[in-house]
C-alpha cells in the first residue's frame, strides 16, 4: 500500500506578536444591552467641529442656570439619524456574532477529532514482535490513514474559512479592561472573538500537521518492522536448518579412544575443515541477533514464540561451537601425547617411582613420587653424572675431560652413530639454516629417526625412549640450561657430531662446513661462532677453564695465523690448525685417542701395580730400561715404591707389533709447554730429525704412538 502523502493546509495565520497567549473570553452571542449600544453609538458618532460651525443634532448641556430653547425639527433630525446608525450598528453586530459562532463550533469540533486521532494512533504502538501481529497492524494504519484521509478536506475548508474571516476582521492586542469595570466594549469584545478564532485555527492547524506526520512516521515505521521481521524469521529457519545438519554431523563422530593413532593427522584436519564450513552459520547468527537489537531499539520487542526461537538457535550454537573446539584440542592433544611425533613413547624412559612430565614449553622434567620432589635432569642421567665424578682424580685436563666424554658417549649410545648417518637424519629434517631455532618437539623427531636409523643399519636392539630421553636431556644441559626450549640447529648438529663414532678430522670437516659460505670460506666472527658451541660441550662437565674458558678470542687469533693475512680461512687452513691440537679443541682429539685405546691390549707388565697385559693406554719410559706403566698409574700419578718416574716417555694407544725392536720406528715425539694467553696451541709435531737420536733415523709415525714431553704433564693441568 502506497503511504498516505497529506496536502498541506495553504493558510498561513497572521502575525499577532503583541498577543501572549492570554486566553480570550468565550463569545456568547446575545444581543448588546442597551448602555453598552449607547456607547457603541457615541464612539461611532462623528465629534463635532472644533470651532462650533455646522449642524449640531444634540448640543451640549447648557448649566442649569442657563436654559435655553430647543428646536423640535432639529431634534427630529438628530434622532432620526441616531436610529438609523444604532440599526446599522446593530446589524453588523449580529452579522460578526453570527459568523464567529459558525467558526468556533467547527474548529473546537476539529480539535476534539484531532486529539482522539492523535490518542488512536498512540494506542497503535509499541508494535509487537511478529510478522502476522504487525501485518494485522499495518491493515489498521491503512484504514486509519484513509480515515484521517477523507476528513482532510473539511479541515481545510474550516480553516480557508477561518483565514477568510481573520483577513475580514484583523485583531490587535489591546489593553486589559481593569478589574473595576464589569462592562466590556464592542470593539474589546471583538478583537476577543477575533484572537479566539486565530488561537482555535493555529491550534487545529499544528494538531492537524502532527497527526500527518505520525500518520507516515508510522506507515514507515510499520513497513521496516514487517521487513525486519521477514528477514529474522528467514534467517532463523534456515540457521535451525543448517544447525540439524551440523548436528547430524557431529553426532557421526567416533569417540577419541576408539581412533587409531595414525588417523589422528587426518581426523584433525577434517575438524578443522568442517570448523570453516560453518562460516556463513556463524555470520548468520550475528546478523539475527544484530536485527533483534535494532527492533529492541526501535521498541519492538519480539514475541515470545520469536524469542524462544532465538535462544533456542543461540544456545545450539554455543554448544556446536564447544564441542567443534573441544574436540579439536583433543584430538590435537592425544595427537601431540600419542602421535609419531609425540613425547608420549618417552614416558617408559622411566621407571616406577619416577614420572616423566612435560612443562609448558615443551621441555621434559622428571617427578619422584617417592620422595615428592621434581628435576630437569633423567634419573639415568643423575646416575651417570655420579659415576663422572669418579674420575675426578684422573690429575690430567684433557684426559679427564675425554674419559667423561666417552662416558657420555657410551651412555647414549652415540658411539654406534656414524657422521654419514647423523648428515642423513639432519638434511632429512631440513636442519639448513643452521642459526635458525629448534625447539624439543623437533629434537626429538631427529633423535628418534637417528636411533630408528641406527637399529637398521646396525640390526641391534636400542632401547629408542631411553636413548632419545638421555639425549635430549645432555644436550638441554649444554646449550639449554636454562631450559627455554629451544636451541640453534647448529649447536644440536655440533653436540651430535662432537660425540658420534667418527675420526676426528671428519668432525672437525664438518663443523668447519656448518659455518663457511658458499664459497668454503669462513671469517672471524663465524669461527667464534663455531668455538664457542664446541666449548659448551667441556663446560657442561665443568672443565672449560682448562681449555682457555669462554673467551676463544686467543684460538681465533690464533687459527687466522694460517691464513696468510687474508680475512677469511679455507678448510684446509683449519684442518691444518685443528691437528695441532689447540688448547680449546684439544678435547676432542683426546677423545678420538680415549676411544681407540679402550680395547687395546699390551702385552707387557705395569711396574707399578703389576697388571698385565696393560689394557688402555701403555706409557713407556725412554729414559728407563723397560719400565712400562698402565694408564690407570699414570693419570692417577702413583709411582712404583722408592722410584719416581722420569720423563720422557712413550704413550702407546694402538697395538705395537714387535714391541721389543720395532716400537721407537713407530713413536712420534711431541712437545708440551704450559700455554700463554694467546698461545695458538700446546702441541706440534717436530720433524724427523729432532728425535733422531732416539729414534735412530727410523722413520716416524703419527697414528701408533706419541712421545710424551719432557715437561712435566701436572704442568698442563
Amino acid at each position: 500500500m502506497q503511504p498516505l502523502v497529506m496536502q498541506e493546509w495553504p493558510y498561513v495565520l497572521p502575525p499577532c506578536p503583541e498577543w501572549h497567549g492570554a486566553a480570550p473570553a468565550r463569545h456568547s452571542g446575545a444581543a448588546h444591552p442597551l448602555p453598552q449600544v449607547r456607547s457603541a453609538l457615541a464612539e461611532a458618532m462623528p465629534a463635532p467641529p472644533a470651532d462650533g460651525a455646522g449642524p449640531s443634532c444634540v448640543s451640549p448641556r447648557a448649566p442649569s442656570s442657563v436654559a435655553g430653547p430647543q428646536n423640535p425639527l432639529e431634534m427630529n433630525l438628530c434622532w432620526n439619524e441616531i436610529k438609523k446608525k444604532s440599526h446599522s450598528l446593530r446589524a453588523r453586530l449580529e452579522a460578526f456574532s453570527d459568523h464567529s459562532g459558525k467558526l468556533q463550533v467547527p474548529l473546537q469540533e476539529i480539535i476534539d477529532w484531532l486529539g482522539q486521532k492523535d490518542e488512536e494512533l498512540s494506542a497503535q504502538l509499541p508494535l509487537r514482535g511478529d510478522v502476522l501481529l504487525v501485518q494485522q497492524e499495518k491493515e489498521t494504519h491503512a484504514a486509519f490513514m484513509e480515515e484521517v484521509k477523507s476528513r482532510g478536506p473539511y479541515i481545510y475548508s474550516v480553516l480557508e474559512s477561518a483565514q477568510a474571516f481573520l483577513s475580514q476582521h484583523p485583531f490587535e492586542e489591546l489593553e486589559e479592561p481593569s478589574s473595576e469595570s464589569k462592562d466590556v466594549s464592542p470593539r474589546h469584545r471583538i478583537q476577543n472573538i477575533s484572537r479566539f478564532v486565530w488561537k482555535q485555527a493555529n491550534v487545529a492547524s499544528e494538531l492537524w500537521e502532527k497527526l500527518t506526520a505520525r500518520c507516515v512516521d508510522q506507515h514507515r515505521h510499520i513497513e521496516r518492522t514487517l521487513e525486519q521481521l521477514l528477514e529474522i524469521k528467514g534467517a532463523m529457519e534456515e540457521l535451525s536448518t543448517m544447525l540439524d545438519q551440523a548436528e547430524s554431523v557431529r553426532e557421526t563422530w567416533e569417540p577419541i579412544g576408539d581412533l587409531f593413532i595414525d588417523s589422528l593427522p587426518e581426523h584433525i584436519q577434517s575438524t578443522k575443515l568442517f570448523k570453516d564450513e560453518l562460516s556463513p552459520m556463524k555470520d548468520g547468527v550475528k546478523v539475527v541477533n544484530d536485527l533483534a537489537h535494532q527492533l529492541a531499539i526501535s521498541d519492538v520487542h519480539l514475541s515470545m514464540e520469536n524469542s524462544r526461537t532465538l535462544e533456542h538457535i543461540n544456545t545450539r550454537w554455543k554448544q556446536l561451537q564447544a564441542s567443534i573446539n573441544e574436540r579439536l584440542k583433543q584430538l590435537q592433544d592425544a595427537h601431540r601425547d600419542f602421535g609419531p611425533g609425540s613425547q608420549h613413547f618417552l614416558s617408559s624412559s622411566v621407571q616406577v617411582p619416577w614420572e616423566r612430565a612435560i612443562s609448558p614449553n615443551k621441555v621434559p622434567y622428571y617427578i619422584n613420587h617417592q620422595a615428592q620432589t621434581t628435576c630437569w635432569d633423567h634419573p639415568k642421567m643423575t646416575e651417570l653424572y655420579q659415576t663422572l665424578a669418579d674420575l675426578n682424580n684422573i690429575k690430567f685436563s684433557a684426559y679427564r675431560t675425554a674419559m667423561k666424554l666417552r662416558r657420555v658417549q657410551k651412555a647414549l649410545r652415540l658411539d654406534m652413530v656414524t657422521l654419514a648417518t647423523a648428515l642423513e637424519i639432519f638434511n632429512e629434517h631440513d636442519l639448513q639454516p643452521s642459526d635458525r631455532a629448534m625447539d624439543v618437539v623437533e629434537v626429538i623427531h631427529c633423535l628418534t629417526a637417528l636411533y630408528e636409523r641406527l637399529e637398521e643399519e646396525r640390526g641391534i636392539l636400542v632401547n629408542v625412549p631411553l636413548c632419545v630421553d638421555m639425549s635430549l636431556n645432555w644436550l638441554l644441559n649444554v646449550f639449554d640450561s636454562g631450559r627455554s626450549g629451544k636451541m640453534r640447529a647448529l649447536s644440536f648438529k655440533t653436540g651430535i657430531a662432537c660425540l658420534c663414532g667418527t675420526e676426528v678430522k671428519e668432525k672437525f670437516q664438518y663443523l668447519f662446513s656448518q659455518v663457511a659460505n658458499a664459497g668454503g670460506l669462513c671469517d672471524q666472527r663465524h669461527l667464534g661462532v663455531l668455538l664457542h658451541e664446541a666449548i659448551q660441550v667441556p663446560r657442561q662437565l665443568g672443565e672449560v677453564a682448562a681449555f682457555g674458558g669462554s673467551n676463544v678470542e686467543p684460538s681465533i687469533r690464533s687459527c687466522f695465523r694460517f691464513s696468510h693475512g687474508k680475512s677469511a680461512i679455507e678448510a684446509s687452513q683449519f684442518l691444518e690448525w685443528a691437528n695441532l691440537e689447540p688448547q680449546s679443541m684439544v678435547w676432542l682429539a683426546m677423545l678420538h685417542r680415549v676411544t681407540m685405546a679402550e680395547q687395546v691390549k699390551h702385552q707387557t707388565k705395569c711396574s707399578v701395580c703389576r697388571q698385565c697385559p696393560i689394557k688402555g693406554f701403555r706409557y713407556r719410559s725412554l729414559k728407563q730400561f723397560n719400565v712400562d706403566i698402565c694408564q690407570t698409574c699414570f693419570l692417577t700419578g702413583r709411582a712404583s715404591k722408592g722410584n719416581k718416574l722420569h720423563y720422557p716417555i712413550m704413550e702407546y694407544y694402538t697395538p705395537v707389533r714387535g714391541q721389543k725392536s720395532t716400537w721407537l720406528s713407530r713413536a712420534v715425539a711431541l712437545r708440551c709447554s704450559l700455554p700463554s694467553p694467546c698461545a695458538p696451541t700446546q702441541w706440534h709435531q717436530p720433524s724427523c730429525t729432532d728425535c733422531s737420536s732416539v729414534l735412530a733415523s727410523q722413520p716416524c709415525s703419527s697414528s701408533w704412538e706419541r712421545l710424551l714431553p719432557l715437561t712435566p704433564w701436572q704442568q698442563c693441568l
